[in-house]
C-alpha cells in the first residue's frame, strides 16, 4: 500500500515538474520573441541624413529592434564586409560595389534591389568669386577635390565625367582626393579648394556651398543605389524587415526630400 502511494505521489511530482518546465519554456519563447535586437547597417556616407530620420521612423514602428550605422565610403565598406565585418545589410552608392558581393555569395541576388538613384554636381563655396559656373570652367581652378576614384563611388563617377569632357588631363594636377563624398563637401565648404564633385544630395544638405552646375548622365555610369541583405545574417527576420521598410511609400518619400531618385 505505502508503494503504491508513493508511485502515485512520484508520478503527481512529474506532471509539476513538467507542467512548470512547460511554462518556463513558454515564457523564454515570449521574452525570445520580444528580446531587443541590434541591426548593423553598412551604407554610403551620402545616404546619411535620409538614414537618420528613417531609423526614427521604423524603430517607432518596431520597438524592439534598434539600426546601428556604419557610414563610408562604399568601396571601403564592401572590403570589409568581404572580410568578414558582421553586417546584416549593406546599401552601396555603386552597383559595382554591391556585385562583388554577390559574386563572393554574401549576397543573394534575389535579396537586393536598386532602391535609389542620385545626381552629380559641381559645387564651388558660397562666396567663391573664381566664377566657375560649368564643369568646363575647371580649367580656371587651383584646386579641385573628388573623392578617391578607387573607394569612392562619387569620385570614380567625377574622374569619368572629367575623361568624357576631355577636361582629366588638363586638370589632373589640381586634383585633391577625399577619402568620401562628405570629406570632399568639406574641402569645398572650408575653402581649402575651388570647387568639387559631389552628389546632388550633398550638395543639398549644405549651406555653405552653391550648386552651379550638374553633369550630364550621358558623362557618367548610371548612379544607382542597390541595397541587400547579407547571407547568414544573425536576425534575418528584423533585417528582413527593415529591407521591406526601405521600400516603403514612407521611406521613398524620405529619400525623395533629401534630393534622391526613387527608381521602382
Amino acid at each position: 500500500m505505502r508503494k503504491l502511494h508513493f508511485l502515485i505521489f512520484a508520478m503527481m511530482l512529474l506532471v509539476m515538474i513538467g507542467t512548470g518546465c512547460s511554462n518556463d519554456e513558454g515564457k523564454n519563447k515570449t521574452q525570445k520573441d520580444g528580446e531587443q535586437v541590434e541591426l548593423t547597417v553598412s551604407a554610403a556616407v551620402s545616404l546619411q541624413e535620409a538614414l537618420t530620420d528613417i531609423k526614427a521612423a521604423f524603430e517607432k514602428d518596431h520597438p524592439n529592434v534598434k539600426v546601428n550605422y556604419n557610414f563610408g565610403a562604399s568601396g571601403a565598406l564592401q572590403q570589409q564586409i568581404s572580410q568578414g565585418a558582421p553586417v546584416d545589410l549593406f546599401f552601396s552608392a555603386a552597383e559595382d560595389k554591391f556585385e562583388k558581393l554577390v559574386d563572393e555569395d554574401l549576397i543573394d541576388e534575389k535579396n537586393g534591389i536598386d532602391l535609389v538613384g542620385n545626381k552629380l554636381v559641381l559645387v564651388v563655396p558660397k562666396d567663391s568669386d573664381k566664377g566657375l559656373k560649368s564643369i568646363g570652367d575647371l580649367t580656371k581652378a587651383d584646386k579641385i577635390a573628388v573623392g578617391t576614384p578607387e573607394s569612392v563611388p562619387a569620385g570614380q563617377y567625377a574622374k569619368q565625367t572629367l575623361e568624357n569632357s576631355n577636361l582629366w588631363k588638363e586638370i589632373e594636377d589640381k586634383v585633391v582626393y577625399g577619402k568620401d563624398v562628405r570629406q570632399v563637401l568639406t574641402y569645398v565648404e572650408t575653402g581649402n579648394v575651388d570647387a568639387g564633385l559631389v552628389y546632388k544630395t550633398d550638395a543639398l544638405s549644405s549651406s555653405k556651398v552653391k550648386l552651379v552646375a550638374t553633369a550630364k548622365d550621358d558623362l557618367h555610369d548610371p548612379i544607382i543605389y542597390p541595397v541587400g541583405l547579407i547571407n547568414d545574417q544573425k536576425h534575418a527576420k528584423e533585417a528582413k524587415q527593415f529591407y521591406d521598410y526601405l521600400q516603403t511609400p514612407t521611406a521613398m518619400k524620405t529619400f525623395e526630400k533629401y534630393g534622391f531618385e526613387d527608381l521602382n
